[in-house]
């Protein structure tokens, strides 16, 4: 009587499009970033920033994917509890 939510998965195409993005993004920005008319220093600074941002996005869409999937186990686990509470009630019981 379980009914178990089918894994959502990525298809290659929309996995193969965001790999893309990011590299030509990620690109972009350190071509704009040597074609910069300022000293060394600063050019520097912003590849830093840069790849500053990009560890910290990672790890943020990690931290978000991990408590979604703790949420699910807590609801599966829930309404397993549940699902046990109503098979084993017996209306007819006297009280």
């Amino acid at each position: 009587m379980s009914d178990t939510p089918v894994k959502q998965q990525s298809t290659a195409a929309f996995y193969g499009q965001a790999v893309a993005s990011f590299a030509v993004a990620l690109a972009a920005t350190a071509v704009g970033i040597f074609q910069l008319k300022a000293d060394p220093w600063v050019r520097g600074f912003l590849g830093i920033a840069v790849l500053y941002l990009v560890t910290s996005a990672f790890t943020l869409a990690k931290v978000i994917r991990d408590r979604q999937e703790a949420g699910q186990i807590v609801s599966r686990v829930d309404q397993a509890r549940l699902e046990k509470l109503l098979a084993e009630h017996d209306p007819f019981e006297k009280l």
